[in-house]
């Protein structure tokens, strides 16, 4: 007999006996016991619908953004109203620190040091502790015990799919050391069902904006601005949802590189800056801006290596700041001309960049100069929390995992239609 078919039989014969193991474990298990192991995460999962019926739902959300400047942790109670999901409250936003060990190998990670196998898998399992304990410690602080939780995680890489490769998108944390610490079931790992049903993985914001936003009139159009700017415009049955290009990982970026800061802290360096006109309109060249929806982007295209080609000593920080500030306010009234069946009056504006004075009046500056009477203006003027808007994206999410509905629209993501985004970490469950 050849080494080859020897191999053959005896993988055959380990697979029948693993076969065989568990079919005598299915029948020979009392079926009460069967039963337990089955029901619980149905049963816990039962008891968040009955609570969401009732409009007493504590959800959560947890993430770090693409500026990786700490972990957001979001809690809004959510009810049901005629059948939908409506958020009835947003209880909290917290932003936490991150552990002093952990910051360092997270920026590291985004900046593009080499990771073998093991910094990544070590790095994938204390994120997702850290996201966990981050959780507990807000929620225990403020009284607030959870029924659910949506961790979207540290998103190391994501690629738009332009090349022959396809799209991909990684985020570490993983959900059940999430819910270990956090001491509640979790949904995580949302990019992935899109990715596989032919979307990009991203912007998964237009998913959860006609909850959050459901007081406002249509059409409705919302700017995060976070480490990458995306859009969602929303009338009717009609959704858009795509990224514009970069925000504050451009220009933390800068502040890093010319101002030896985290962050250009209100915008202030940059409007005491002038903008260079040739640095400008080559940046505004990358071929990204000229991409056709639907689009998304991160690091992968706009990250250190990028930033490091916006010029040297020869330019002031507070030049290079200025300019920045302005290619995020154009590529943004770029693409809301070119892709939005037709201005909104409101662009309500979310994330980090609300609390950057020169970004917000180049964003209107920038509409204004295109003709047109939108205005520009904070989220939380309706009743969304700036700094909490994404935390509480992913804690809708995890309610529509919780009632199965599929949210994928090819005209968002690209994804095909109708797939519920997510994975289920049950952590511990009650004895019975």
């Amino acid at each position: 007999m050849s080494p080859s078919s020897s191999t053959t039989r005896i993988a055959a014969r380990c697979v029948s006996s693993f076969l065989s193991f568990v079919f005598m474990a299915t029948v020979s298990y009392p079926a009460r016991l069967r039963a337990t192991i089955r029901v619980q995460p149905s049963s816990q999962m039962e008891q968040i619908r009955r609570k969401l019926e009732a409009g007493e739902a504590r959800i959560g959300g947890v993430l770090s953004g693409t500026s990786a400047d700490g972990i957001d942790v979001s809690v809004g109670r959510f009810g049901l109203e005629g059948g939908n999901l409506r958020l009835l409250e947003a209880v909290i936003h917290r932003t936490r620190p991150w552990p002093e060990d952990l910051g360092p190998r997270v920026r590291a990670c985004l900046d593009g040091a080499p990771q073998n196998l093991s910094q990544t898998a070590l790095l994938h399992r204390d994120l997702g502790r850290a996201f966990g304990r981050a959780v507990r410690e807000v929620c225990e602080g403020e009284g607030l015990p959870l029924d659910l939780l949506g961790s979207h995680g540290q998103t190391v890489y994501h690629h738009d799919g332009v090349e022959p490769s396809g799209p991909a998108s990684l985020q570490l944390g993983d959900g059940d050391f999430v819910a270990e610490e956090a001491g509640c079931p979790v949904v995580s790992d949302f990019r992935q069902a899109d990715l596989a049903a032919g979307g990009q993985g991203a912007p998964l914001s237009g998913y959860a904006d006609d909850v959050l936003f459901a007081e406002q009139p249509e059409p409705l159009c919302v700017l995060n601005l976070g480490g990458m700017a995306n859009l969602t415009w929303l009338n009717g049955e009609q959704l858009l949802a795509f990224d514009t290009g970069p925000a504050g990982a451009l220009l933390d970026g800068l502040a890093r590189r010319h101002l030896g800061e985290p962050m250009d802290r209100d915008g202030a360096a940059a409007a005491a800056g002038a903008v260079l006109p040739h640095t400008l309109a080559t940046q505004l060249d990358h071929p990204f801006f000229e991409e056709p929806l639907p689009k998304s982007t991160g690091r992968d295209t706009f990250g250190e290596a990028w930033i490091r080609a916006w010029g040297g000593p020869e330019n002031s920080a507070q030049d290079l700041l200025a300019t920045g500030v302005r290619l995020v306010a154009e590529s943004v009234a770029q693409e809301m001309g070119r892709s939005l069946p037709c201005m909104p009056d409101t662009l309500w504006v979310a994330g980090g960049g609300v609390h950057n004075g020169a970004l917000m009046d180049a964003l209107q500056d920038a509409l204004a100069a295109r003709d047109s009477a939108c205005k520009v203006v904070p989220s939380g003027d309706a009743g969304v929390d700036p700094d909490g808007r994404e935390g509480l994206i992913f804690a809708v999410l995890a309610a529509r995992w919780v009632m199965g509905q599929g949210v994928t629209r090819p005209q968002a993501s690209g994804a095909a239609l109708g797939r519920v985004l997510g994975k289920l970490s049950p952590g511990a469950l009650p004895p019975r």
